[in-house]
């Protein structure tokens, strides 16, 4: 093999491919229906196939069963335990005993900063709290209130 240099350089064998030229006539192999066929929507001018159309056949959206409700305006909320809080508080993760959304979020409790958290009494808090959620369970609210904390629930609508 000779030496790469500037006049012998060519391409890879099989990386270039030649433009197919449609419509020149007969001999070019392309002409005739200029590949596309005979008559039918894809031979027009102007077509266009949608790109769920399947050739006129059952579309498989209707094909396949539908069952059950989802909900159009459900609220999912993002779920911290009071273990959480407690482990957030002893390793001085939160500052002053105050527990918000925007705090949750920069100690890394919760993944998103603007959707709605919720309170849950799994485990224990032994930390005195004060504690704004958008939500609280029965559960949480009274574990957080025996530890002498404060629980307050915040409106959800953004602003």
């Amino acid at each position: 093999m000779p030496k790469p240099i500037l006049s012998n350089l060519t391409y890879a064998p099989g990386s270039r491919k030649r433009r197919k030229r449609i419509a020149r006539g007969q001999g070019s192999g392309h002409g005739g229906t200029s590949t596309r066929g005979h008559k039918g929507e894809g031979a027009r001018s102007g077509t266009h196939y949608r790109p769920w159309f399947e050739g006129g056949q059952m579309p498989l959206i209707r094909r396949v069963p539908k069952f059950g409700f989802v909900p159009p305006h459900r609220v999912e909320f993002q779920i911290v335990n009071v273990a959480t809080l407690n482990e957030l508080a002893a390793a001085k993760r939160i500052d002053g005993g105050k527990v918000t959304p925007a705090s949750l979020y920069d100690a890394g409790a919760v993944r998103k900063k603007h959707a709605p958290v919720k309170i849950l009494g799994e485990g224990d808090i032994t930390v005195k709290l004060e504690v704004h959620a958008h939500a609280f369970s029965k559960t949480a609210l009274e574990k957080i209130q025996k530890a002498g904390g404060t629980a307050t629930t915040i409106s959800s609508e953004k602003k």
